[in-house]
């Protein structure tokens, strides 16, 4: 018999999700997959599963789940109460679950998303080549909702053997590494000194597509229209209002809108645990000014 999960309470917003779909934009497919790679991969070793097999990224917690069989699961990313069986358990550790058992996550103290592994994955139907829900391209299985069953795969790895992985505190105010963006040149030439000098705080409109920010304007220095081009994850796109968006896993894959600068990889993970009224700032790598980029990177003039 195939050892499922019955979704209990879905919490504010629950997805499943592996580590996407790459190479696809060609086909007007977005990545997608995690928004916290990290912190899927992490979740995923715990339980001795491979790495890209499919777990539960969940909002702010909230999540109740009934496990049909005993198993092992994992909750990481931004860190929570948690309970199974009516037992407390830490964040970052292997957790045995029994048959009937509840998972219960609480109310996420800092951060923003959570993720849940089981042992052999949740083996709903890939589509593509993911399990994972794409928000923006509706591809994948639906958000978790109240009543709604997961089946539980047979994909693992030997189990790890360890009780708990070490794992950085989540920042307060956390800084972004950047290169300077494709479009650079389209802005005054203290925009991407405003950009790196300020603070500015996500809005309350985040959600797997992106990050709205707020703070000093990044003012243009050219008018007219930009033809859409490729967009890529870490993408900090400015519209008229001069208030950068920064995209992350479900972004669009293109976007008529200038990138001024684009957060490295390996932050995005740290970008995706930023909540609603954070504040962040970002750094130059190398500590480099970007003038030598900015010279080589005039995009096509405007339209007359």
């Amino acid at each position: 018999m195939t050892a499922k999960i019955d979704v209990v309470r879905p919490g504010i917003f629950t997805t499943v999700q592996d580590l996407g779909r790459p190479g696809l934009a060609a086909i007007g497919v977005g990545r997608s997959g995690a928004a916290d790679r990290g912190s899927l991969r992490l979740a995923n070793r715990l339980v001795g599963n491979p790495e890209d097999n499919a777990a539960l990224e969940c909002v702010l917690g909230g999540l109740v789940l009934r496990f049909s069989a005993p198993t092992t699961v994992a909750v990481t990313g931004a860190p929570c109460p948690i309970a199974v069986g009516g037992r407390a358990f830490g964040s970052n550790s292997p957790i045995p679950v029994g048959p009937g058992d509840e998972l219960v996550l609480g109310t996420a103290s800092q951060g923003l998303r959570c993720y849940v592994a089981v042992r052999g994955g949740v083996d709903v139907a890939p589509v593509l080549g993911s399990r994972a829900t794409d928000t923006l391209g509706k591809l994948g299985p639906p958000v978790l909702s109240a009543g709604m069953t997961l089946p539980v795969g047979h994909r693992v790895s030997p189990h790890p053997g360890v009780d708990l992985a070490p794992c950085a505190p989540v920042a307060d105010e956390p800084v972004l590494r950047v290169t300077v963006g494709p479009r650079a040149s389209w802005f005054v030439p203290g925009a991407l000194s405003t950009l790196l000098t300020s603070a500015f705080v996500a809005t309350a409109d985040v959600d797997r597509v992106g990050v709205r920010l707020e703070g000093p304007e990044l003012s243009r220095a050219r008018d007219g229209e930009l033809p859409p081009e490729a967009a890529v994850p870490g993408a900090l796109q400015v519209p008229p209002s001069g208030q950068p968006i920064l995209f992350l896993a479900d972004h669009p894959v293109t976007g008529g809108y200038p990138v001024i600068a684009v957060v490295e990889e390996a932050d995005l993970d740290v970008a995706a645990q930023v909540r609603p009224g954070q504040r962040i700032r970002f750094r130059l790598v190398n500590g480099s000014d970007g003038s030598n980029r900015l010279r080589h990177s005039r995009g096509p003039r405007p339209a007359k």
